[in-house]
């Protein structure tokens, strides 16, 4: 085995926390990072002494848009740490469901007028509710009731090469989502990145000399592990993913969504492009259709007055009657093609139903 060792990142707050013992949690996604950083921080424990009783690591499962190999993927790294694992889920269902939740909410707000325009039901780089909802929220509220009244570090394989937003992450920040200041069990809660100054090729170049195995996506060609399809992957992870048998199900389920909603699942591309010879001939000629009808929703919705496009406190008026004539004509065609109510089916009555919620909004 080398000695290749890239230092670690530490800062003044994770290294007074684990000269006092804070627990440390390893938070695993199968992935080349979290791996790299669950090893390289370990090394580091075993060297200033802390408690092999203090560290655990998690995993949340996203259900069946995980890789089919990712589970036992975790539980190998886990049982290499000697640290035990627990494996936390979203209780209302994986991150699909979420999106099919998601879309059939959209469609319920847009029949009874609580939306001016349809919503997407997928995540995208601005709306990250799949890492928020199907990953954070599980952990951080298993940890929160796990070890209540102790410090608990998160370790977290991101680094600040990946991607511009990333360029600015600290070493350790405070978490207060699930640990606020002052709570009532005196939790206190760190994520610490002790990877973050690491390149791509020091990751593989560490795991080579550790012996630390690498998921089955890097050697069909991806480049980094996330869902087996996710909403900011590149064309070509989302081909590696699409190529391997175990994840035509999930690439299927998402496809089915796209030609339900007229979505396609990142903007500009179609899942259900990426290979539609998995899709059976009812599916190619759903997404066909799917196509039309985001060409047409689009065009038709680029004639609803601006301002009244939807923000935080929507409605910010009545609209005019020429105006809630457009809003009428535009939702006549939209609930028609979605085969939903138009329970406004008038001028006047979009009017009433703006009236009624910029009261509502008032009071």
């Amino acid at each position: 085995m080398s000695n290749f060792e890239p230092p670690i990142a530490l800062d003044p707050e994770v290294t007074s926390a684990l000269r006092q013992g804070a627990h440390v949690v390893f938070s695993l996604s199968g992935g080349k990072d979290s791996s790299a950083a669950a090893f390289a921080v370990n090394a580091h424990l075993d060297m200033i002494g802390h408690p092999r009783d203090r560290r655990h690591a998690i995993h949340a499962d996203l259900g069946s848009i995980e890789w089919l190999s990712t589970p036992a993927m975790v539980e190998r790294i886990a049982a290499m740490l000697a640290v035990e694992l627990t494996v936390v889920r979203r209780k209302a269902g994986g991150l699909i469901e979420r999106w099919e939740q998601r879309w059939a909410s959209s469609l319920r707000r847009y029949e009874n007028l609580e939306t001016y325009q349809l919503v997407s039901p997928f995540s995208s780089a601005r709306l990250r509710f799949c890492t928020g909802e199907t990953k954070v929220q599980p952990i951080g509220s298993f940890l929160r009731a796990r070890m209540a009244g102790e410090t608990v570090i998160s370790v977290v394989g991101i680094r600040r090469e990946e991607s511009h937003a990333r360029a600015a992450a600290p070493v350790s920040k405070r978490d207060t989502r699930f640990a606020p200041d002052g709570n009532r069990a005196g939790t206190r809660m760190l994520t610490w990145h002790p990877i973050v100054d690491w390149t791509a090729g020091e990751v593989f170049a560490y795991h080579s000399a550790h012996a630390i195995p690498l998921h089955e996506a890097y050697d069909r060609g991806a480049d980094r592990l996330s869902c087996s399809y996710c909403v900011l992957a590149g064309l070509n992870n989302l081909m590696v993913s699409a190529q391997c048998e175990g994840n035509h199900p999930a690439y299927r389920s998402i496809v089915e969504i796209e030609i339900n909603s007229g979505f396609s699942f990142q903007p500009g591309r179609w899942l259900g492009d990426i290979r539609p010879e998995i899709l059976g001939s009812d599916q190619r000629r759903g997404l066909a259709a799917a196509k039309r009808l985001a060409v047409e929703r689009r065009t038709l919705e680029s004639r609803l007055p601006a301002d009244l496009r939807f923000t935080k406190g929507w409605p910010p008026r009545i609209p005019a009657h020429d105006e809630a004539a457009t809003i009428c004509s535009v939702r006549g065609t939209l609930t028609s093609r979605l085969r939903i109510a138009n329970r406004w089916p008038t001028a006047r009555a979009v009017r009433e139903r703006f009236a009624e919620l910029h009261a509502a909004r008032a009071a």
